[in-house]
């Protein structure tokens, strides 16, 4: 008997030697399709690593040393004016740096625009210890000796921190300041 798979082979054989060999035809690197994904690697890496705009941050106007009342001082709370002041001791302090202690809000928010002196003597954020707008300045006499050597304590600290910008009087005596404080 023949083997019936024998004479496939042979042919197939045959008709794969017949054929040419394959010419291999080089693939060109500049297609559309390519220019079209090399545009979007080169942009997507682009975006990973651009420089990323330095942020500027608006300087506020610059204040003269100058003299404030209590009705003065209060609209440098941090809410009617972005500068958030305050008094200690008859100096006024700029402390808009650090609003997350002084700004609305904030845990010492109270002393914004105000005279803090007796509230951060006694170390008691209360309104009750804030001295009335339409009342002269509290002199702070019967603060105890602990009380005072507590109000010097953040009177140093205020001074090496923040700047000097005026001089914390009562109302008809604001005017032209002639000393500076430095």
């Amino acid at each position: 008997m023949a083997d019936p798979i024998h004479p496939i082979i042979v042919e197939t054989t045959k008709i794969m030697e017949a054929q040419a060999p394959a010419v291999t035809e080089a693939i060109p690197l500049v297609t559309p399709l390519n220019l079209i994904l090399f545009s979007l690697a080169a942009y997507l890496i682009y975006m990973r690593f651009k420089p990323s705009p330095i942020p500027t941050i608006a300087a506020p106007e610059p204040i003269v040393y100058t003299k404030y009342t209590p009705r003065t001082l209060l609209k440098f709370n941090g809410t009617d004016d972005p500068r958030i002041l305050l008094a200690l001791r008859g100096k006024v302090f700029d402390v808009s740096s650090k609003p997350m202690f002084y700004g609305p809000g904030a845990s010492y928010s109270l002393f914004a625009g105000r005279d803090a002196s007796r509230g951060l003597a006694k170390g008691v954020l209360d309104k009750s210890l804030l001295t009335p707008l339409d009342q002269k300045l509290d002199t702070l006499e019967d603060l105890t000796a602990d009380e005072k050597e507590t109000l010097q304590g953040w009177f140093d600290q205020f001074v090496g921190k923040y700047l000097v910008v005026g001089d914390l009087v009562n109302e008809g005596e604001e005017g032209p300041v002639h000393d500076k404080p430095y």
